[in-house]
C-alpha cells in the first residue's frame, strides 16, 4: 500500500467500530488514528501529512456533516469518507455535494473502504503539493522589491514595457531589468508561466 506515512483518522462513538477499523488500516500499512468524537478529533493536532478521515454521521456530540462544513474551510486537504448505519439519501447528497470522497453504509466491504481511503490519501497528497507550490510561490513574490511587484503586477495585466515605463515614470530600459529580476526570482520562463503564477497568487486583472 502508498503513504506508510500517512494518516487515517477514524471518528465512530461505537466501539467495535473504531477497533476493527483501525485493525484494518493499520494491516493495509497506514497509521489509523481512531477517536470516539468529533470534539476528541478536534482536540488533536494534525500534521501537514497525506491524511483522510473515516467520518460516523451520527456522534453524540457534533454531527458529521456539521464537521465535514467545519472542516471544508480548516483543512481541504483532508478528504472524508462517510460511514454510516442505514442508508439516507438526502444525507448522502448532501455530504457528497460538499465534498465527501465516498458515503458507506454499514455493513460495507472492507475492499471498498480500503480503495476509498487509498483514493482520498492519493487526493490529500495531491492537495498538500498543491499548497506547498503556492507557499513557494508566495515566498517568491515576497522576496521581490515594491518595484518589481509594481512591474510584475503591470505586466500581468497586460501592459507593454513601454506602457508599464510611462505608467511608473522610469525608463523601458529600467522596466526590462525590473521584468527580468521579477521572472528570475519567480521561478517563470516564459510571460504565459508568470501569468499562471500570478493567477495562483491572485495577483491577475480585478
Amino acid at each position: 500500500m502508498q503513504h506508510a506515512s500517512a494518516l487515517v483518522y477514524v471518528v465512530d462513538d461505537d466501539v467495535s467500530v473504531r477497533e476493527s477499523l483501525e485493525l484494518l488500516i493499520e494491516h493495509a500499512g497506514w497509521q489509523p488514528k481512531v477517536f470516539s468524537s468529533a470534539t476528541a478529533f478536534l482536540e488533536q493536532p494534525r500534521p501537514q501529512v497525506p491524511a483522510c478521515l473515516v467520518l460516523d454521521v451520527h456522534l453524540p456530540d457534533l454531527n458529521g456533516l456539521d464537521l465535514q462544513t467545519s472542516m471544508g474551510s480548516q483543512r481541504p486537504d483532508l478528504p472524508i469518507i462517510f460511514i454510516t448505519g442505514y442508508g439516507d439519501i438526502p444525507l448522502t447528497v448532501r455530504a457528497m455535494r460538499a465534498g465527501a470522497v465516498e458515503f458507506l453504509t454499514k455493513p460495507f466491504d472492507d475492499t471498498t473502504l480500503l480503495r476509498a481511503i487509498s483514493e482520498a490519501l492519493a487526493s490529500s497528497e495531491a492537495a498538500l503539493q498543491g499548497m506547498a507550490s503556492v507557499q513557494s510561490l508566495q515566498d517568491a513574490y515576497t522576496s521581490l522589491t515594491p518595484r518589481e511587484q509594481d512591474v510584475l503586477g503591470l505586466v500581468v495585466r497586460g501592459r507593454l514595457n513601454k506602457q508599464i515605463a510611462a505608467e511608473l515614470d522610469i525608463s523601458e530600459i529600467t522596466v526590462k531589468a525590473h521584468r527580468g529580476k521579477a521572472m528570475r526570482k519567480m521561478g517563470a520562463r516564459s510571460l504565459p508561466e508568470l501569468v499562471k503564477q500570478a493567477a495562483l497568487l491572485d495577483l491577475g486583472p480585478n
